[in-house]
């Protein structure tokens, strides 16, 4: 019996969302050691236009189940849906983007399979001709390498973590659509705010002086404007738990629940390097990270690492870039 890997999409109003492109390129990494057959599944009421996009761009074949009235995410939804599917389809592994969205509703139809979950992939490995899946642990300090102990497995993306680039070579995938009636009896939706945009000087600065915890205190954070002041085109901006600390707004979290920004330059001051916050600024042009910690994540993915304290290393570079300005 031919095996099956399913990715399962995740789209809002007929848009894919990115990260659904990065779970098919985690798949296409477990098709590399087992050959198998490819499925990405779609739900909703707008699952054939989201099907047929992700079709054309990716060459897969799309079952597009149109739920008539589904018109927004559902966890109870998505856990009744999938388990029925799964069961039918009966694919060796699924790989889910590892967002909010997947969180909601991936634990749940784990159980409700029998099946093994393992949570944040961020790389896929060969172990004896099949596939094993890496993930960090302790903030980046250790990278698991993990298999499942029974056949069938559920694999939670993290975002980022993945290069979702597909050449356009390929004929487009055929999309299968099949119409499900639902309807919840334990949950409904009130609708979607949406929430207040990153500030806009996140996507717009070319420099980012991003700050963690490691600053020490909310008084340094005074340290980290003045040296982000040094450039043009610069802001500062925040891991989760700084924000969370409530040192800065969250408008200016950068990471996996919060902005995903590109500058020509991220000054990271004290950050761990978690896989969530590297989830949103992995794709930086150029990466210089200061820590105390020298097996810090960080330093993984910086092009320059210094260890050093960082109010000392702050205070110098105001100094030097002092001095410099009155030669």
């Amino acid at each position: 019996m031919e095996t099956t890997v399913a990715v399962v999409a995740e789209h809002r109003l007929g848009l894919v969302n990115p990260v659904t492109y990065e779970a098919i390129a985690c798949a296409l990494e477990i098709l590399r050691i087992r050959p198998s057959r490819l499925v990405t599944i779609t739900i909703g009421e707008d699952s054939e236009e989201a099907g047929r996009q992700i079709a054309a761009k990716t060459g897969s074949q799309v079952l597009a189940l149109k739920v008539p009235g589904l018109e927004e995410f559902n966890g109870d939804a998505y856990r009744t849906i999938l388990a029925g599917l799964l069961a039918e389809l009966e694919p060796a592994w699924v790989c889910i983007p590892g967002t909010s969205q997947g969180l909601d509703f991936s634990p749940g139809l784990a159980v409700r399979l029998g099946q093994c979950c393992i949570s944040n992939v961020e790389r896929v490995v060969e172990r004896d001709g099949e596939p094993a899946f890496a993930r960090s642990l302790f903030n980046g300090k250790i990278v698991a390498e993990l298999s499942s102990l029974i056949a069938k497995t559920l694999l939670m993306v993290q975002p980022g973590a993945f290069s979702a680039v597909f050449t356009g070579s390929h004929s487009p995938g055929v999309v299968e659509t099949r119409t499900i009636e639902w309807k919840s009896t334990h949950i409904r939706s009130l609708g979607f705010r949406i929430a207040q945009s990153a500030d806009s000087a996140l996507a717009e600065a070319s420099v980012i002086v991003s700050a963690g915890r490691g600053v020490g205190s909310k008084e340094n954070l005074d340290l980290v404007r003045r040296v982000a002041s040094l450039f043009s085109k610069s802001t500062i901006a925040g891991s989760r738990p700084l924000c969370d600390l409530g040192w800065l707004p969250y408008q200016l979290q950068v990471g996996q629940t919060g902005a995903t920004v590109t500058p020509d330059l991220y000054l990271a001051c004290g950050i761990s390097g978690a896989q969530q916050h590297l989830a949103g600024m992995g794709g930086s042009k150029f990466i210089v990270a200061v820590n105390t910690d020298p097996n810090a994540a960080i330093f993984n993915v910086a092009d320059v690492g210094v260890v050093d304290d960082l109010e000392g290393f702050l205070s110098d570079l105001l100094e030097e870039s002092n001095a410099c300005s009155h030669k």
